[in-house]
């Protein structure tokens, strides 16, 4: 049944995006987006006019205030995404009608075409002569008729023997079609009756509660569960038949998913963006809050689809795949663990319940530093208990997302997406170097310059580096500098550099770019651990 959830989560994705699309947020900050971009282009029409330099200051100033205001409202739209993560999924049913899946079996009628309509029979009317008359029928006229009527009914005759032939390949042809069409309605007919058929039997062993069957629906309700596109949707899933236990172990979201810039201010003088981040306690309170939402939804997700009443109890692990800051060695820590009955979990009003008072209600393990990827005794060790039973492993993302994903792509191609980018930003981009990075020129008239831009990914950015890439503009001579980090920085980066002209990309702000000035929709996942 993978095309089945493949096709549901197609439809969920679209379904998503039109609701976002038309939420008063998202618009206030497309038309936030729109005046800036109107905003630079004012901008640039005043320095094309030597005389009106004065204007064109004021306007680049005006510009870059608004490139301000939109970055802010993307950084309010993104924390508006994860704040919502547990409501959005409330008004949504779960449930998931297998038999919507059938397909009628239904065939198009044949159709002849040009085959279908007879050649029209040739008619004598059209070749006879005229009858003589007058003194024509007097001198030789009617010898002369008679040698008109013989040629006619030659001409007649051949034109009837043309138009048989004619008839009798279009009859053969026309047998021929329909003896296609017959047979091909036969095969289409089979196909969909073998399909339907086999929704059935999935079906039948989903009620009968068969542990692959019922693995498989709840991957296809936990599919069409649309997050943040930077969230890893990875799942493992098992069902105890006898209990009545499902066990689900899910991939949270790094603490990287949250901005960690609060606020970008234009600085006049200095012609920059200022980042002012984000505090260490409010990114710590907000990550408990969003791995608290992803477990209650999971949770409710599951219990909503079960109409036949198959789960007694959801057994749920929250584990995050990360690099620890404080070793760089790949770690899998439980950051929220949580057992629950069906009838207790039903009887919680999810409207109106703070998640992580929620979770310590329902006697969950919840992380109280999870941001530092200090764990919890899981409730359940998956592998131990799901050894003798169905376990399906999903990665939704993987499975059905064709986007590119920068944290595998080949070297060269990752450079080269970098440097379209900021060609497309309005730098003149020179030689890749070692990085990669760049010696780039900004052409804008007054504001413009030097810039030197560096990209690091494989590793969140720790204070050294940004300090250096900070000196290498100062020692070169630029304007400013930009420093990419798709892994996202260490905490005490945006200090280090504070004051200095370096702008700090992260991995969400780079596939914001990304979308907007490349039309490239991609996605960050980190490569699979051998």
């Amino acid at each position: 049944m993978g095309i089945i959830r493949d096709m549901q989560r197609a439809h969920a994705t679209q379904a998503a995006a039109t609701h976002r699309s038309q939420t008063a947020a998202e618009q206030q900050r497309q038309l936030i987006r729109r005046n800036a971009d109107l905003a630079v282009a004012a901008a640039q029409q005043a320095a094309s006019d030597a005389e009106r330099q004065r204007e064109h200051r004021r306007l680049y100033a005006e510009a870059r205030t608004a490139d301000a205001a939109a970055a802010n409202a993307d950084v309010r739209a993104r924390l508006s995404d994860l704040d919502s993560l547990l409501l959005s999924t409330l008004d949504v049913d779960d449930h998931i009608d297998l038999d919507r899946f059938k397909k009628p079996v239904q065939v198009p009628p044949f159709d002849p075409g040009k085959l279908g309509r007879p050649l029209p029979q040739p008619s004598w009317d059209s070749f006879a002569p005229p009858e003589p008359r007058g003194v024509g029928k007097i001198l030789g006229g009617e010898r002369i008729h008679q040698q008109q009527v013989a040629a006619a009914k030659q001409a007649f005759q051949a034109a009837r023997d043309r138009w048989v032939d004619a008839e009798t390949r279009r009859l053969r042809q026309l047998g021929e079609r329909e003896r296609q069409y017959e047979a091909n309605r036969k095969r289409y007919e089979a196909k969909l009756i073998s399909y339907n058929a086999e929704v059935d039997r999935f079906a039948a062993a989903v009620a009968g509660a068969d542990p692959s069957s019922v693995v498989e629906y709840f991957a296809m309700v936990l599919g069409n569960s649309v997050y943040p596109d930077d969230f890893p949707q990875h799942f493992r899933l098992a069902f105890l038949p006898k209990q009545g236990s499902l066990l689900v172990e899910y991939h949270l979201p790094p603490v990287e998913v949250i901005p960690v810039v609060k606020e970008y201010r234009y600085d006049r003088v200095r012609d920059d963006l200022t980042a002012v981040p984000r505090d260490e306690g409010e990114i710590r309170r907000r990550y408990t809050e969003i791995i608290s939402m992803v477990a209650l939804r999971t949770v409710h997700e599951i219990i909503e689809a079960d109409r036949g009443g198959l789960v007694a109890e959801v057994l749920f692990n929250g584990i995050v795949d990360t690099i620890d800051r404080r070793t760089g060695r790949f770690v899998r820590p439980c950051l929220v663990s949580l057992r629950t009955d069906r009838d207790t979990f039903a009887a919680i009003k999810l409207r109106r319940v703070d998640p992580v008072a929620c979770l310590k209600h329902l006697q969950a393990g919840l992380s109280g530093a999870p941001d530092q990827l200090e764990g919890v005794t899981p409730v359940i060790d998956f592998d131990r208990e799901a050894e003798h039973d169905f376990t399906g492993e999903f990665n939704v993302l993987a499975d059905i997302d064709e986007r590119p994903n920068l944290a595998t792509m080949d070297a060269d191609e990752y450079e080269q997406l970098l440097c379209d980018l900021f060609g497309n930003m309005g730098l003149e981009m020179g030689p890749a170097g070692e990085g990669p990075s760049w010696l780039a020129t900004d052409p804008r008239p007054l504001f413009g310059g030097t810039v030197v831009i560096h990209a690091v990914r494989g590793a969140a950015v720790g204070a050294d580096t940004a300090v250096a890439v900070a000196e290498e503009v100062s020692a070169s001579g630029a304007t400013k500098g930009i420093l990419v980090a798709l892994d996202g920085y260490e905490a005490e980066v945006h200090e280090a550099v504070s004051g200095r002209p370096l702008e700090l990309l992260d991995g969400p702000a780079l596939l914001n770019l990304l979308a907007e000035h490349s039309r490239v929709k991609a996605r960050i996942e980190a490569p699979a651990k051998a």
